[in-house]
């Protein structure tokens, strides 16, 4: 582990300037008679929302050919809390959301406002976005990137963007995205990229809207796997399998939410005495001036479907609540239920519905690790893992150097050759 905790000053800024960064051990150029070595490109496929024992339905050729000539973690554990955005940053930065910034899909700091997915001039503001996520380092390294919608690659990170990289639209097919991806992947000019990344929503959209044990979330789960054995067998038509590696993560899991399981934040405390500033599963609450100590009596403890702390007293294991942008009480709740505003719920459609954002430790909140390529072993299985540890590995692949970090270079030395 490279420790951040004497590097970052937890300021608005989150800046990580004056951290020593440690040297990767560059990849092993793949060379066959007669050829000059080639480094090995690196391709990171995210599927928001597929939970770890997905792999294990036999719904999923296309993620098992990568298993079967790779490796598979049993689980990859996300950071708290188990959300998109937090996550998927984790996933290039080796950051704690405490340390990136990035502590929730909502969010509230002074001097810069209000953060949410849908506002597009926040998620493009790079004073969000602390730590150096991973195609900021390759391209100062002189490493050309390309990302097809990650998290956080739509904002000048340092004053940084891929050289390539589209904006988040839904719309667009996933068969589209794919062939956009493989076209990138296939340059072999001086703007060739080494590091694709690809984005797919579809998993977690239908966990939200139907739960996971449902034949939405199935279906989504087969799309997705579908889309994917397009990009392997694209890649093997190039001629690219052999100098790709491939790794396939999620951010989180999905649990099932039963029709009834939402309470009002409202009823939690009253909007007079504490503002929201995050719903959903991990709650944020904002004393009013001068309403902390009624907030705190009403709020602290443990609730018939929820427990509250303060932000200095969240558990030590979730790795939460020194970042200033973490709300003054925080509010977790249980597996399978959500809080949303009295408006909200009044729109929602009857039913069973899914959710992330819970515990981090819950076995339904497990993300998906699994990786092939000439880097990696073949039939290796790993154990469960924090999901910090997957930047250290990307550097490695990449040859970079790694930014300070959270994660524990040693975790995935297993799974390379």
């Amino acid at each position: 582990m490279i420790s951040v905790r004497l590097c970052l000053a937890l300021a608005a800024t989150l800046a990580l300037a004056g951290c020593a960064s440690v040297p990767s051990t560059p990849p092993v150029a793949s060379t066959t008679p007669g050829t000059a070595a080639v480094a090995p490109k690196l391709l990171l496929v995210s599927i928001d929302g597929l939970r770890a024992d997905m792999l294990d339905r036999g719904i999923t050729p296309n993620l098992s050919r990568i298993v079967d000539g790779g490796v598979r973690a049993r689980w990859m554990t996300p950071s708290y809390p188990s959300l998109t955005f937090p996550n998927h940053y984790t996933l290039v930065t080796g950051l704690r959301p405490d340390h990136h910034g990035i502590i929730h899909n909502s969010m509230h700091a002074d001097d810069l406002g209000t953060f949410r997915l849908s506002r597009p001039e926040a998620v493009t503001d790079a004073r969000w976005w602390g730590g150096e996520p991973i195609w900021v380092g390759a391209e100062k390294a002189g490493v050309r990137t390309a990302t097809w919608s990650w998290p956080g690659s739509e904002a000048a990170i340092q004053g940084i963007r891929p050289s390539q990289w589209r904006v988040y639209d839904g719309t667009v097919p996933l068969d589209e995205r794919v062939d956009q991806v493989l076209g990138w992947i296939s340059r072999s000019d001086a703007q060739a990229p080494r590091l694709v990344t690809l984005y797919m929503e579809q998993v977690d959209h239908a966990g939200h809207d139907n739960g996971p044990e449902s034949p939405e979330y199935t279906a989504a789960v087969v799309a997705v796997d579908a889309a994917v054995g397009r990009l392997l067998d694209g890649l093997h038509a190039r001629g690219l399998d052999q100098t790709t590696n491939v790794i396939v993560v999620s951010d989180h899991g999905m649990a099932g939410v039963p029709e009834g399981h939402t309470i009002a934040v409202e009823d939690m405390v009253d909007p007079s005495i504490a503002k929201d500033v995050s719903v959903g599963q991990s709650i944020g609450f904002a004393p009013r001036p001068g309403q902390q100590a009624a907030a705190e009596k009403i709020l602290l403890g443990a609730h018939p479907h929820y427990d509250c702390w303060t932000r200095q007293t969240l558990p030590a294991r979730w790795a939460y609540g020194r970042n200033p942008r973490v709300p003054p009480i925080v509010c977790q709740m249980h597996e399978g239920w959500n809080a949303l505003s009295r408006a909200s719920i009044a729109k929602r459609m009857p039913g069973n519905r899914g959710s992330h954002g819970y515990d981090n430790a819950l076995p339904s909140m497990r993300a998906v690790f699994i990786a092939r390529g000439p880097s990696f072993k073949q039939g290796q299985v790993l154990p469960g893992f924090d999901n910090v540890d997957v930047y250290p590995l990307l550097a490695r692949l990449l040859g970079i150097p790694a930014a300070p970090n959270d994660g524990n270079a040693q975790t995935l030395l297993p799974a390379l050759r």
